[in-house]
């Protein structure tokens, strides 16, 4: 019997603190031993590198209660080789491999009562994240870092049923042709705060972001990647040096691949190509995917309206959520190694 008192089936995406998370600490050119605390609260010098310069990484991943009962985490050894190469581009010291999966079956293993039943479609979800800690004044990268990783139990993402959403081409760009687009740097996503709440004022859910040299190729979204399917069923997927190597986008590309014996391109897309698709969805941790419904161009007050509509998600993006769903909650068995178990 659980001994944590929540209301499981009223879960959302917010913040509730659990009971332990994990903490290490790089000093003196390497990092020390580093283990779980009850506290919460991150104590920083007034000129920490991250309040000074952003020198910030992050990463985000779930634990699942299987039907049979078991705890189970989804290829997080994939988080943790992203997590790498982030660090590496903003002149961070990459937080080992085994010590990011050390911090992951660590605090799902002290935190298992936290975790939602396998009924409620609720998750654990994971947060670990590589911050600059040693004061900087001068622009450079700090010699102090530390490494958290902290859980929030979270609801089933789509309370009321899968709903196609509305989104607007950005009059913003989300990153440099050079730049940090392709790593999960904070920095990244606050650049995409103001024009997240213009396309909220403006009466729409998300903005989807064109190639910032020639804003002729889609890119992504504020926060999730994008996927388009043909009206012959294949499966496309935008490519950019600029975009996100989303962990969920590139599961569900084996999955059509390896699995549904489904046609896959990973290509640039043309803006101009976006209405001859028969469905759109975006993909990542929170929602796995979330369907699209319309895209508004209000610079050349173009609206295109998807053939699956605005009542439900498109026959293929179903059959690929549905298949990955069910590998995450282990009720259908994926490739090897996706599946880490915490016991």
């Amino acid at each position: 019997m659980s001994k944590v008192n929540l209301d499981w089936e009223s879960l959302g995406f917010a913040y509730q603190p659990i009971s332990q998370r994990y903490v290490a600490n790089f000093k003196d050119g390497k990092w020390g031993k580093g283990g779980l605390t009850d506290n919460a609260n991150v104590v920083l010098n007034e000129c920490s590198g991250i309040l000074q310069y952003c020198q910030q990484v992050f990463e985000g991943l779930k634990a699942y209660k299987t039907k049979d009962g078991r705890t189970v985490t989804f290829r997080p050894d994939q988080n943790a080789k992203r997590m790498v190469d982030s660090a590496k581009r903003i002149e961070m010291p990459p937080v080992p491999e085994e010590m990011f999966m050390e911090a992951v079956d660590e605090v799902v293993r002290a935190n298992k009562d936290w975790i939602p039943p396998f009924e409620s479609g609720g998750a654990l979800y994971l947060r670990p994240y590589l911050f600059a800690t040693g004061p900087v004044i001068g622009v450079k990268p700090s010699d102090e870092y530390q490494f958290r990783l902290f859980g929030t139990p979270v609801g089933n993402y789509f309370k009321n049923g899968v709903k196609p959403i509305t989104v607007c081409v950005a009059d913003f760009d989300r990153a440099a042709p050079r730049g940090t687009g392709n790593i999960k740097a904070g920095l990244n996503y606050a650049m995409s705060l103001y024009p997240y709440i213009l396309a909220h004022q403006n009466g729409f859910d998300e903005n989807m972001y064109l190639d910032p040299a020639s804003r002729t190729y889609v890119e992504e979204t504020g926060g999730a990647n994008i996927l388009f399917v043909t009206k012959d069923g294949t499966l496309v997927t935008p490519k950019s040096n600029s975009i996100l190597p989303s962990i969920t986008r590139r599961s569900l590309i084996t999955i059509a691949e390896d699995m549904l014996g489904m046609k896959v391109e990973h290509r640039p897309v043309k803006f101009s190509e976006v209405g001859d698709f028969a469905e759109a969805g975006l993909c990542g941790t929170a929602a796995v995917i979330c369907p699209v419904g319309k895209i508004v161009d209000r610079a050349n007050n173009k609206e295109i309206c998807l053939p699956s509509g605005m009542d439900e998600m498109g026959p293929v993006l179903t059959k690929l959520y549905k298949t990955l769903r069910g590998i995450q909650m282990c009720e259908i068995e994926g490739p090897k190694g996706w599946i880490h178990e915490v016991k």
